[in-house]
């Protein structure tokens, strides 16, 4: 069993998805969740996940619980109903650095602006926060680390390419691979992800074993309104890769890069030593596999 922290946010399914996948695997124990920006809509729609479906106080964090933005997608209250507000949360970068240490990973699905400020305050407290490993989900591996062959075609020849997690902030980005209270950083990057679709056979999948499992009962719903009423052809699972990954490494193929930025634009290159990788390939039986396992 591995101890995880999760970041997240709510602009997009796959992250309250991730959520169900971490609470309901046998080999997660979930520790904290933090959230960006953190509103009460968020907190509230969280919460709501965590207490009344699975009865779990697990405690969770926010950044700005005033944030007047636009922070959950209409898919969630189509798929979960109108779930209301709450404030009951406390400051997400005290959540990160109380609950995260060197047994624990930390997966974040989101910008890096929650872990940035946990790095700042206990840089200034002299209480630098660790993590056994940090996994992204974001950034990009392009042509020079990815080999052709197993280059998607959207991104043939590509070397850089926009990543929104890792540009929502990137001066958090740089300060991450900058942060030594890591032990290794993995990015499960978007050439990858691109290929992970939860398409209406890996639905029929979910729907045979669903019954058996909380978690997989409600993957199953949210997607079936997702299927009906926002695209028929699937979507893309960034997120549940990268807890996918976080549970067993070898789900993916891994280069040591060193990431750098050009412009809006963010790519990788090889390199040995930096304790930063990022995924190139990925096994999708052992992935799905991962994901059945829920209870």
């Amino acid at each position: 069993m591995i101890d995880v922290v999760w970041d997240m946010e709510t602009n997009d399914p796959d992250d309250f998805l991730a959520l169900l996948m971490l609470v309901g695997h046998p080999m997660v124990n979930l520790k904290a969740v933090t959230i960006l920006p953190g509103s009460a809509a968020q907190v509230g729609l969280v919460r709501y996940a965590l207490q009344e479906w699975f009865q779990l106080d697990i405690p969770i964090g926010a950044r700005n619980l005033d944030s007047t933005k636009k922070t959950v997608s209409e898919w969630h209250y189509q798929a979960l109903g109108n779930i209301p507000p709450s404030r009951d949360a406390q400051p997400a970068d005290i959540i990160l650095r109380e609950y995260c240490d060197n047994n624990t990973i930390l997966i974040t699905g989101a910008a890096l602006t929650n872990i940035r400020t946990a790095i700042r305050k206990s840089q200034e407290q002299n209480d630098i926060i660790t993590a056994k490993n940090i996994v992204v989900q974001g950034g990009f591996a392009g042509d020079g680390v990815v080999p052709q062959d197993l280059q998607l075609d959207k991104f043939k020849g590509v070397s850089t390419c926009p990543t929104h997690n890792l540009m929502g902030d990137s001066k958090a980005t740089e300060l991450i691979l900058e942060h030594e209270g890591f032990g290794l950083r993995r990015f499960v990057s978007k050439n990858v992800c691109h290929s992970v679709i939860y398409d209406e056979q890996m639905h029929k999948t979910i729907a045979e074993v669903k019954d058996s499992s909380l978690s997989l009962s409600k993957i199953w719903q949210g997607m079936e309104v997702y299927l009906k009423t926002i695209n028929p052809d699937g979507k893309m699972l960034h997120d549940l890769l990268a807890v996918a990954c976080a549970i067993d490494s070898t789900v993916g193929t891994w280069v040591e890069v060193e990431l750098f930025r050009e412009g809006a634009e963010w790519g990788a290159k090889p390199i040995s030593g930096s304790k930063t990788w990022i995924i190139i390939d990925y096994d999708h039986d052992k992935f799905l596999k991962i994901l059945l396992d829920c209870r």
